[in-house]
């Protein structure tokens, strides 16, 4: 019996902090006598798991320190993980559709630079699949799903890709860099 006693975790679940067992006369490998400080019933128990571990208060005198642990996590803790899962299936959503969008518009890009006789009416469809982007990656922005920097950053490489196209094609000329200077 002494040695189910000892082990480190027994299927004994307990409301209890912390339950002291004492012995007055102890060898090393039994218990003569146990008796715990209250009368104890088998409603009082709760889902846990009870440990013991022996400790020496003089000579002759053993204790057995009895410590529960709670195997549930406490309600708020489940409240929490319910939503952060809630929120991270919703992001996952929002940025799988901010990434699509991305996708579309880079490719229409790419074709578009490839054509060799595009004509500038062509821009037309892809300015639309870009303000489409644009609303995604803002509506992101403004639910929380992505930082307004990440945002910003996005919403730059579309338009940069779109400029590189335009230069491409001869549609779009930059300002020389001393006429921006002066």
């Amino acid at each position: 019996m002494a040695t189910s006693l000892l082990s480190p975790c027994l299927g004994l679940p307990t409301k209890f902090k912390n339950l002291s067992i004492n012995s007055s006369t102890c060898s090393t490998s039994t218990f003569s006598s146990l008796s715990f400080s209250s009368s104890l019933s088998h409603s009082i128990f709760n889902k846990g798991c009870l440990s013991m571990r022996t400790t020496q208060r003089s000579i002759h005198n053993f204790s057995i320190v009895c410590e529960s642990t709670p195997n549930k996590k406490a309600d708020s803790a489940e409240k929490r993980t319910r939503q952060a899962e809630k929120r991270r299936v919703y992001n996952k959503a929002r940025k799988s559709e901010v990434k699509t969008r991305m996708k579309k518009v880079l490719e229409a890009l790419d074709d578009l630079k490839k054509k060799p006789e595009a004509q500038f009416e062509e821009v037309i469809p892809v300015e639309k699949l870009i303000a489409e982007a644009y609303s995604v990656i803002d509506k992101a922005i403004k639910v929380g799903t992505l930082h307004r920097n990440t945002g910003a950053r996005r919403k730059s490489r579309l338009a940069r890709r779109k400029k590189a196209v335009e230069i491409h094609h001869g549609w779009y000329t930059p300002a020389p860099a001393e006429a921006i200077a002066s």
